[in-house]
């Protein structure tokens, strides 16, 4: 289906569109069906997918970001998690792939799979799309923060994989990530049980459960992180990035944390929260300071 209902009238004409599964999507479920559109929200995803919105020509600086659209593993909030954020990284000179990913249909590796093939596609296509290979990042929101850590964690784990060359030839692991309000465990107290039962299923067991809780599969080999969160969040405990921050501290892994006094979970790049509304200016500063940008 075209994504022009859901671009903004800055955008013209609907961007490139990559399928990330040319040769068949791993696991393809019978009678699929399309997907839906809401309220800029995309669910039943079978068909995963980026789209491309290049920087400017007169600000590209080689510097790519996948972004991860949140929605607990159901759907994709493809508006405010995803083109508003591709449309800020554009002003960065920064040349943005939103990804469409599958989700509670699936469950656990689907998504991740899905996730990393994105990273292998863009780094494998670097030169088509003026970025650099060792310059790709991922910014993920909520279950999209748990996918983004995800692949700064697992990037080369076995259920990552699918067989295919390219899996072999092109590296999955992120060069830096960013996680705004991210799910990091899946372990109560401090779990979001909607993303838990999406991904693991209801009957998952303790170890799915640790497996997938992200601050116990942290080792120094993770990117650097950036990371933002409230304590108004009353959706996903902020202990979640806590969490992931002092594990990437115990391991050495450069990290940066902004926690912020007031505003709700999901606001994304919306102003009229205070200071919070600010993190885009501490994002750029970050990656500014790493290189990322010039």
């Amino acid at each position: 289906m075209s994504l022009s209902p859901l671009l903004p009238p800055a955008f013209s004409a609907t961007p490139d569109r990559i399928d990330l599964w040319p040769e068949g999507v791993p696991g393809l479920l019978a009678g699929a069906g399309p997907e839906k559109v809401e309220n800029e929200r995309v669910s039943n995803v079978h068909q995963p997918s980026l789209t491309v919105f290049p920087a400017p020509a007169d600000k590209a600086n080689g510097t790519a970001v996948i972004v991860a659209p949140g929605g607990g593993y159901v759907r994709l909030a493809m508006g405010h998690e995803g083109i508003e954020v591709a449309q800020w990284l554009n002003s960065l000179g920064i040349t943005a792939f939103v990804l469409r990913y599958r989700m509670v249909e699936y469950g656990h590796p689907a998504p991740l799979r899905d996730a990393l093939r994105a990273i292998r596609t863009v780094r494998a296509q670097a030169a088509t799309y003026g970025v650099k290979p060792d310059r790709i990042g991922m910014i993920g929101f909520s279950a999209g923060g748990h996918l983004t850590a995800s692949t700064a964690t697992l990037f080369d784990a076995p259920e990552g994989r699918t067989g295919a060359a390219l899996d072999r030839e092109v590296s999955a692991r992120p060069d830096f990530v960013l996680l705004l309000y991210p799910v990091i465990t899946l372990q109560d107290p401090h779990a979001h049980a909607g993303s838990r039962r999406a991904l693991l299923g209801p009957d998952a067991t303790p170890a799915d459960i640790a497996a997938m809780s992200l601050e116990t599969r942290v080792t120094a080999a993770n990117p650097p992180a950036f990371l933002v969160h409230t304590q108004e969040d009353t959706a996903v405990p902020l202990e979640n990035s806590l969490m992931f921050f002092q594990a990437l501290r115990a391991a050495g892994v450069p990290a940066e944390l902004h926690l912020y006094e007031r505003g709700p979970h999901g606001f994304g790049l919306r102003s009229g929260h205070g200071q919070t509304s600010d993190w885009p200016q501490r994002a750029e500063a970050w990656m500014r300071g790493h290189g990322w940008l010039p």
